[in-house]
């Protein structure tokens, strides 16, 4: 039986009713709505369900400006979270979950796409900037802060330099890219679980491209 299939066990329909105060918030960025649901601006929504898939859960709660569900993830109470204010505003969400929970900002993990790595790619870093990615840079102003985990997603870059860059990034996957993408979810699943495990470095080793 693997890790998640125990913690499936454990959570189920009962998530709302786990004990003890949140101690991790793990939120994966993009846009709500089904014109973006596969696109690749969406690749932290896409985490967030593959992780809710393999806990047996739902986000089904409307917290926070956010869909979210509680959950335990290697012993941790977490709360994973979909911001519904759209990419640009991701740190109204953000911020009021950390506030209410009072969680220090490196217990917050954001998941969200990077059109600097290939299709597939991950890259762990503890802290950084927003690198031009509109949805971080709005979680650093409204956080006052940048040193929270992250997981980047890889999508590609623009095909050519003049390529509008909102189109590329609310464009869809290739059928072979949506391929690894959807292996790069499962392995950020495997991210996730190291991380609030406090094996940060170790996840960083196996994954980082």
């Amino acid at each position: 039986m693997s890790i998640f299939d125990k913690l499936k066990e454990i959570a189920g329909k009962e998530s709302e009713n786990i004990p003890g105060p949140v101690q991790y918030l793990i939120v994966g960025l993009g846009n709500p709505g089904l014109q973006y649901e596969k696109t690749r601006h969406n690749t932290g929504f896409m985490v967030i369900d593959k992780l809710s898939e393999k806990l047996g859960i739902s986000l089904d709660r409307y917290k926070f400006k956010a869909k979210t569900a509680q959950a335990l993830i290697s012993g941790k109470k977490c709360l994973l979270m979909k911001p519904e204010t759209y990419m640009n505003n991701s740190g109204e969400a953000v911020e009021q979950a950390r506030a209410f929970y009072k969680l220090s900002i490196d217990r917050v993990i954001i998941i969200y796409d990077d059109i600097s790595l290939p299709p597939g790619a991950l890259r762990i870093r503890r802290k950084g900037s927003d690198g031009g990615h509109n949805g971080i840079k709005s979680i650093i102003q409204l956080t006052g802060e940048d040193t929270f985990p992250r997981i980047k997603m890889g999508v590609g870059k623009k095909p050519h330099p003049k390529y509008d860059l909102a189109d590329w990034v609310l464009g869809s996957f290739g059928e072979q890219d949506a391929e690894k993408v959807k292996q790069a979810c499962e392995n950020a699943c495997e991210c996730i679980e190291l991380m609030v495990q406090g094996k940060t470095d170790e996840a960083m080793n196996k994954f980082n491209s």
